[in-house]
């Protein structure tokens, strides 16, 4: 037994009859709760409201015409109903009437004062419906005495049960198989459902099966327990009442799909004008991000934010416009929920604000785009995001740094490749020389180490400065130009690795800050197999051409190296 056709779906399905039974109060009084005098003034035979006498007639106000009523038909034959009741027009104390009788008895008058102002009914309406109500407790009246009648109605009822129980039992076995054929259907990926979907949507066409069979059952109880009922004189006020609120619940449900025909093609008409309208700003921004056309104060960085924004503005003021037209818009239901939106932004707008408008300042002042190489405090990465509430950034360790926009706008950033343009990011190093080397010699060593390294734009020459004069050596720093499509980390090692092997080619001794230079020790460079040579060895002022050092013996001159990135 599956889930809906079991225990859970007998649930919901018994719930359903009994918020339609509870409805059976509201069919049967339609106004306020009655108080003393209207129940005085109303006839009731066997448990069924059957008129309202409110007239005074004569002497006899409506609660002594109700005892009257009562007592002509206490007075009455078994005989006498057996003729249907008849309705005749009369005038009485200058009123117009209408009596009604039961094999030539009067059973009561009802005048035009009865008459409920409310109800808009002429008095032979009102006379129409007495008459039914009238002839239907006769009817039920009959039926309680007559035994042959009563056993015919259990045995329809016994026969109506089984054909319920049978239909039953049939849809849950057809549920079942159904179910089995999807679930197969499924392990196929031929289902109704595309396969890429289901992380979403799950197993739909399972539970679309599963809610239908649930309506077909409490369908069938429906109409089975309405049956039913009206076979018993003693329950079929029931079984109208039943069938009175279906057909009322439908009526209502129809008029409201009515009544709110008018609004809703309002609103449609409203989404209608805002999709093109967003659609017409989303075609300017294309063509503005294109560079065919141009409207003061718009970048191309802030073309995207700017279209969310007016989209988020136009859609906020489309929403405001068309909820008046909304059904149900003046209910308390909905104004609760409006209440409960505006605790909600208030209680979390603080924080998100801060992070939303510091991502606009961002945005409209260009600090950074998806791309850029940048340097935020002490994080230096690649921006990979930038939206309303937070930065990321991609570091040389392939780690993703997520910045919220409060603290990037609140530090400092440093956009490394804003201002490159063609030329590439500007790279930076610097290595410290003692003053036995030529500041020539290094600047054209330095050079050469830069021309060498491939990862580099060769267009651009590479700039050397001489950045401090301190006590033993001087501070010298080389700055390169990168191709567009390198990352820093990977064109700095090889750079550094180009300067090592040029200085080593020319035996030139790099001096560490934090060490005296000696001029009668022995230095080797790592890498040299072991070559040695006296500091005191003069180097000549500019390197030989790279034809010439090639043919020297690698690791020929030796000296330590020791360089300060930056």
């Amino acid at each position: 037994m599956n889930e809906w056709c079991s225990g859970k779906g007998w649930r919901l399905g018994l719930l359903l009859i009994c918020l339609l039974w509870s409805r059976l109060g509201w069919t049967a009084e339609p106004r306020m709760e009655p108080n003393e005098q209207e129940l005085a003034q109303t006839l009731v035979l066997l448990h069924e409201p059957i008129v309202m006498l409110t007239a005074k007639y004569g002497n006899l106000d409506g609660a002594a015409r109700v005892r009257l009523a009562h007592e002509r038909v206490q007075r009455m034959e078994p005989s006498d109903l057996m003729t249907p009741v008849a309705v005749t027009k009369g005038s009485r104390h200058g009123q117009e009437s209408r009596e009604f009788l039961v094999n030539g008895k009067r059973i009561l008058v009802l005048l035009e004062g009865d008459l409920d102002e409310f109800d808009e009914l002429t008095l032979d309406q009102a006379a129409e419906r007495v008459l039914h109500r009238l002839d239907g407790v006769r009817i039920k009246y009959l039926e309680l005495h007559s035994t042959p009648y009563l056993l015919r109605a259990v045995g329809l009822a016994v026969v109506v049960s089984l054909i319920f129980f049978g239909l039953i039992w049939l849809l849950q076995r057809g549920h079942r198989r159904v179910r089995k054929w999807l679930a197969n259907r499924l392990l196929l990926q031929k289902g109704l459902v595309p396969h890429s979907w289901r992380q979403v949507t799950g197993n739909v066409e399972v539970r679309l099966l599963g809610l239908i069979t649930l309506l077909l059952i409490f369908m069938l109880t429906y109409g089975w327990l309405t049956y039913v009922l009206g076979l018993f004189p003693q329950t079929r006020a029931w079984s109208y009442q039943l069938g009175e609120s279906l057909f009322a619940l439908c009526g209502d449900m129809l008029e409201g799909m009515i009544a709110a025909m008018p609004g809703l093609v309002t609103v449609l008409l409203i989404v209608v004008i805002t999709r093109f309208f967003i659609k017409m700003l989303a075609i300017l921004f294309d063509r503005i991000e294109r560079g065919q056309f141009r409207v003061q104060g718009l970048h191309a960085e802030t073309i995207g934010a700017t279209r969310r924004l007016l989209s988020v503005v136009i859609w906020l003021f489309a929403l405001t416009v068309a909820y008046p037209y909304l059904p149900g818009a003046d209910s308390d239901a909905f104004k609760g929920i409006s209440v409960f939106f505006g605790l909600m932004v208030t209680l979390g707008s603080a924080g998100i604000m801060n992070h939303a408008m510091s991502g606009l300042v961002l945005i409209y002042s260009r600090a950074l785009r998806p791309g850029d190489l940048v340097q935020i405090g002490e994080v230096e990465g690649m921006v990979s995001e930038l939206n309303a509430l937070s930065t990321k950034l991609v570091t040389r360790q392939d780690h993703e740094v997520t910045l919220p926009n409060a603290v990037v706008v609140g530090g400092k950033v440093v956009n490394l490749t804003r201002l490159a343009g063609e030329k590439g990011v500007a790279l930076l190093t610097k290595v410290t020389i003692g003053y036995d080397t030529p500041w020539r010699q290094v600047h054209a060593m330095l050079e050469l180490a830069a021309r060498r390294c491939t990862r580099l734009n060769q267009d651009e020459a590479p700039l050397v400065r001489q950045l401090h004069l301190q006590d033993w050596y001087v501070e010298y720093e080389l700055q390169v130009r990168m191709k567009a499509s390198e990352l820093p980390a990977v064109v700095k090692t090889e750079l550094h690795g180009h300067i090592q092997d040029v200085f080593n080619e020319f035996g030139c001794r790099s001096c560490p800050p934090t060490s005296l230079p000696s001029r009668n020790r022995l230095c080797w460079w790592p890498g040299s197999s072991g070559i040695r040579r006296r500091p005191g060895r003069p180097i000549p002022p500019s390197p030989p051409p790279e034809s010439d050092h090639k043919k020297q013996r690698p690791g020929s001159n030796a000296g330590p190296l020791v360089m300060k990135r930056s």
